[in-house]
C-alpha cells in the first residue's frame, strides 16, 4: 500500500493482475481492496481464467551519483 500524488492510499493485489482498489485512509484502502479481490476472483473464475499469476518482485537502487558522472567514468556502489 502507498499514498498517491492526491492523498488516497493505494491498495494492490500482485498475483492477481489489474487487482487494485484506494481509499481516504489506510483502513478504508484495505477495506475496498479485500471486496476488490473478490470481485477480481469471481470474475477470473466465470472467464475460466486461472485466479492467480506467479509474480517476482526486483528491488532496483539507484544510485544518485551517476547522474553527475562522465558515463565513460563508470558509477561506483554506495
Amino acid at each position: 500500500m502507498f499514498q498517491g500524488e492526491d492523498g488516497m492510499f493505494i491498495a494492490e493485489c500482485p498475483p492477481i493482475p489489474g487487482c487494485m482498489s484506494q481509499g481516504k485512509t489506510e483502513q478504508e484502502a484495505e477495506k475496498n481492496i479485500q471486496e476488490a479481490i473478490k470481485e477480481c476472483l469471481n470474475v477470473r473464475a466465470e472467464k475460466g481464467m486461472p485466479l492467480t499469476v506467479a509474480i517476482r518482485q526486483v528491488e532496483f537502487m539507484y544510485n544518485a551519483c551517476c547522474t553527475t558522472l562522465n558515463a565513460a567514468e563508470g558509477c561506483e556502489e554506495f
